[in-house]
Parts: structure tokens; C-alpha cells; sequence
């Protein structure tokens, strides 16, 4: 389709939703896995006599793999095509489930949480690429919706999930439960999954490039996994990887504007307005929002002496929130546009969030499962919305570059939200203990989590406080999330109904400008 050009919204194409349904098969694994494994680190632990320093590397190894494999998810995909690269990342993953279910040390679990992680870090930008590429921007949001369904219902699903496996099994069972569900995915892609007729030259792998933004990457998300941990920036083990990470990005950044369409990811996407927009909500969202979770099931445990189990339970309503919000919200972004629907999120997102600022030791489960339910409806409307419209513009071509971006930046800023959590969360937690005369120095959610019953019926008023201050805070970075959403696409009367551009046609330099003919 050329420039200027629009499209009636219709109904979702059969195609479409087929293609869907086969990237939630494989999609799924990867989301519930990474709640089902922090749910079961003190149970590998013990069973493979390791420290909990140590055993924290099952999730930082994973985190750094996935890192290091995102950029090179796009030249993938425009070199060998986007259903080989697909079923790659699927049998990867399933293959390192199947090994880490056999790990006989610590050591080797690492090891094969690491091959986990290289699949797992290629299937969200390859399925937001496939989906975006056969739905084109007519019905942008209502596609987007279908891969909400693992991004949102993941994490809380995992707690529930990780916590029947671990009470009525083994931890071996939290990788083997991937295995059918990664054999399923690769029999479903490779029945249902077009042929690779999107191919694109992408030209010579940018080697230096993906050196520089892989590493980059991996030591950004390195020190702010440890700033988690550890409960604040101070340390020289977070200081020394998050400031490598934002200088690597600097040379990333120059080497890119240098090879423009040649390098692994072009930072030039990010001269269109709509691109970053959207980028810029999404990373906000993902530091408001997804950093906000990590603290509601330990408000549940630490404060409530909830297990795993029930934790996870009483966060489903933010889930159902979730699925009712982004069917209504793919519909009206495709019929209004993103910047009609994203303000609306944000305000359910923040009065969802504002009765946890006001936590205490006996606050109704009733009334925290009603905010939960708005907060999920928040979510579900931000979200989704926000990444369609960041696709909403760009050629088909150009798509399979944007989707790694899209991904890195979600990645930095859940583990961003998540760090900056933490750290107001200890910070406030041993400024009360202090106030009463009680030393807490630092320690990270860890720590937290690893207070005796006793102990917690002790400091339970001080600890429940502290979690209000630091939904104060993801309250605050939820409401920035307004400052991009102004930017982002709203139709006039005379255009509802009706898509925006499909994209510019392919230009000199660009991916795509030679295509390969489809297969014979």
C-alpha cells in the first residue's frame, strides 16, 4: 500500500487471529516462566545447596541472555524469515526447559537458564513483528490485543501457577511444564505459520553494532537487577554497570546515525514522532506499571503472611481487569486512535493504584480486589494501545527492526520500575525502623521477603507503610505516562473509521528496498 493511502477497520482477517493464536501458544512460556521461577527460588536453594546470592543467577543469567539476543531478533527475522526465526526461539526455549528440569548444580541450571533465556528473548519482538506485519495499521489495535492476552494474564497467572507446582510437586516441575506447551507451539507455528514470504535483504550482520548494543543492554539490565537486590543505586556493583550501559548506548547511538539502515537496529525510527511516542509510553508504562507489580505479591506475603499460592490468587482480579479492558481498547484505538483511549488507561490505571498508597496490616481484601480490578482495566487500555500506535506508520519492511526496540525498552524499563521500587520500598521500610530506634540497614526485596512470621507481626505497621510510599511513587510515574500519550495519533470525525498510513514506501538505504521473491 502506498503513502496516503488508508483502510477501512474490519473485522480481524481469519489469518490474523490464527497467526495469534499460534504466538500465544509460544508466547506464554516465556511470561509465565519468569514469575513461576522467582516463586521457586528459595526451593532451589535448598534442594541444590546454594546460596541465595547464587540462586538469584537462574533469573539474572536468563535476564542478561535475553539481552544480549533481542537486537539481533530483527536481522534474523529479514535474513532467514520470520517463521524460522520463530521456531528457533521456540525449540531454544523448550531445549534449555527440558535441561534445566535435569540440572544436577546450581552452576549447570545457570547454564541452561542461559540457552532459555537466547530463545525467550527472540519471541516477543519476532511475534509482535509477524502480528503487525499480517494485520497492517487498519486494525493495528484489535491484533495487538491478542498478544496483550500473555504479556498482561502472565504474571499473574505465574504466581498462582509457580505456586501449586512448588507446594504439591517439585521445582523440576516449573521447567517441565514448558516442554508440551514449546512441543505444541513449534507443531502449531509449522502447520499454521505463513511460508517465509517476508523476506527482506537486511545486508551484512552489523557485528560491531549488535557487540555494542548487546553488551550495553546486558549490563544496563545487570546493574539494575543488582540494584533490586541490594535495595538502592549506591553500590559500586550497580553503579559500575548501569553507568557502562548508558555510555555503551551513547557509542550504539553514534555508530547507528553512522550506518544508518546498515546498523543492527536504526535509531533513526525514533525520529518519527508516532514511533517514539509510543516508545517513550511504553517505556514509562513499563516503569510505572509492571514495576508496580513485583510489589503487590510481596505486600501480600510480607505484610499479610499470604503464601505463593494465595498471593497469586488474590491477584487475578487484575487480570480479568486486564482482558476486559484491551478487547474494549483495540476496538476504539482502531475506530479513534491510541490518544483518545491510552488518557483514559491512565486514569483507571492511577485511581486503580491509589488505594495502595494507603496500605495497613488489616486493609479489606474486598477493597484491594476492587482497586486490583480497575488497576487491571488501566493496564489492559495502556498497553496494547500504545505499542499499536508506535507500529501504526511504518512499512512492513521497517517493522521487523522497530519490534527489538519496542522489546529492549520494555525490558529496561520493567527492570527500571522494579529497582526504583525496591529502593523506596527498603529505603522507607528502614527510615521508619530507624524512627523507632531499630537499625535496618539496605537489603533489597530479598531481604524483605525473608523476615520470620514473628518478625513481621512486629514491624508489619512500619513495612505495610512503606509499601504506600513506594506506590506513591508508581503512582506519580504512572501519571507521566499522559506526557507522550498527548503525542500520540487521535482520528478526526471525518477520519474515524478509517486507518492511518500504512507507511511510507521502502526508501533508498532502507531494509526491504530489494525484496526476495516469495518461494516457489
Amino acid at each position: 500500500m502506498t503513502a496516503g493511502t488508508t483502510e477501512e477497520p474490519q473485522k480481524l482477517d481469519r489469518r490474523v487471529i490464527e497467526i495469534g493464536g499460534v504466538l500465544i501458544a509460544g508466547m506464554l512460556m516465556p511470561v509465565l516462566d519468569s514469575t513461576i521461577v522467582n516463586v521457586a527460588l528459595d526451593s532451589l536453594s535448598r534442594d541444590l545447596d546454594a546460596s541465595l546470592p547464587d540462586t538469584q543467577w537462574v533469573v539474572t543469567g536468563y535476564l542478561l541472555a535475553v539481552a544480549i539476543v533481542i537486537p539481533i531478533t530483527g536481522w534474523a527475522m529479514d535474513r532467514f524469515g520470520s517463521k524460522r526465526t520463530w521456531v528457533t526461539a521456540v525449540t531454544l526455549f523448550a531445549l534449555g526447559s527440558a535441561l534445566c528440569a535435569t540440572a544436577w548444580s546450581i552452576e549447570s541450571l545457570i547454564a541452561f537458564r542461559i540457552l532459555q533465556g537466547l530463545g525467550g528473548g527472540m519471541l516477543l519482538p519476532a511475534g509482535q513483528a509477524m502480528l503487525a506485519r499480517a494485520a497492517g495499521p487498519a486494525n493495528m489495535g484489535r491484533a495487538m490485543t491478542i498478544l496483550g492476552v500473555p504479556m498482561l494474564i502472565g504474571p499473574i497467572l505465574g504466581p498462582v501457577l509457580g505456586g501449586l507446582l512448588v507446594e504439591y510437586g517439585s521445582w523440576h516441575w516449573i521447567f517441565l511444564v514448558n516442554v508440551p506447551v514449546g512441543v505444541l507451539a513449534v507443531a502449531l507455528a509449522l502447520w499454521r505459520l505463513p511460508g517465509e514470504r517476508d523476506l527482506y535483504d537486511p545486508g551484512r550482520l552489523d557485528t560491531l553494532g549488535l557487540a555494542l548494543l548487546s553488551l550495553s543492554l546486558a549490563s544496563l539490565l545487570y546493574g539494575l537487577s543488582e540494584a533490586s537486590s541490594k535495595g538502592g543505586f549506591g553500590e559500586p556493583t550497580v553503579l559500575w554497570p548501569l553507568a557502562g550501559g548508558v555510555v555503551g548506548l551513547g557509542l550504539y547511538t553514534w555508530h547507528s546515525l553512522a550506518a544508518g539502515a546498515r546498523s543492527i537496529i536504526d535509531v533513526r525510527l525514533l525520529g518519527d514522532r508516532l514511533f517514539a511516542s509510543g516508545a517513550l509510553a511504553l517505556f514509562l508504562t513499563a516503569i510505572g506499571l509492571f514495576g508496580g507489580m513485583l510489589l503487590l505479591p510481596l505486600y501480600y506475603q510480607t505484610v499479610r503472611g499470604e503464601g505463593a499460592l494465595d498471593a497469586g490468587l488474590l491477584l487475578v482480579p487484575q487480570g480479568l481487569g486486564a482482558i476486559i479492558s484491551m478487547v474494549v481498547a483495540g476496538r476504539l484505538t482502531d475506530r479513534l486512535g491510541a490518544g483518545y483511549v491510552v488518557p483514559v488507561g491512565v486514569a483507571l490505571a492511577m485511581l486503580g493504584t491509589l488505594p495502595f498508597t494507603q496500605l495497613d496490616i488489616d486493609t479489606s481484601y474486598v477493597w484491594l480486589s476492587c482497586a486490583l480490578f480497575v488497576r487491571g482495566m488501566g493496564l489492559g487500555a495502556i498497553m496494547m494501545p500504545t505499542i499499536s500506535s508506535a507500529y501504526q506508520h511504518l512499512s512492513k519492511d521497517r517493522v521487523s527492526r522497530a519490534s527489538p526496540t519496542l522489546s529492549a525498552i520494555q525490558q529496561v524499563g520493567a527492570s527500571l520500575g522494579s529497582a526504583l521500587l525496591v529502593t523506596v520500598l527498603t529505603r522507607q521500610f528502614a527510615d521508619r525502623m530507624g524512627a523507632e530506634g531499630v537499625s535496618s540497614q539496605g537489603g533489597g526485596a530479598d531481604k524483605i521477603s525473608s523476615l520470620s512470621p514473628r518478625a513481621r507481626q512486629v514491624v508489619g505497621p512500619e513495612l505495610a507503610d512503606a509499601y504506600g510510599s513506594a506506590f506513591w511513587v508508581a503512582f506519580a510515574l504512572t501519571a507521566l505516562i499522559l506526557v507522550p500519550a498527548f503525542f500520540l495519533p487521535r482520528l478526526k470525525r471525518g477520519e474515524r473509521g478509517k486507518a492511518g498510513q500504512a507507511g511510507a514506501p521502502d526508501r533508498p538505504g532502507q531494509p526491504g528496498q530489494d525484496q526476495s521473491p516469495p518461494p516457489s
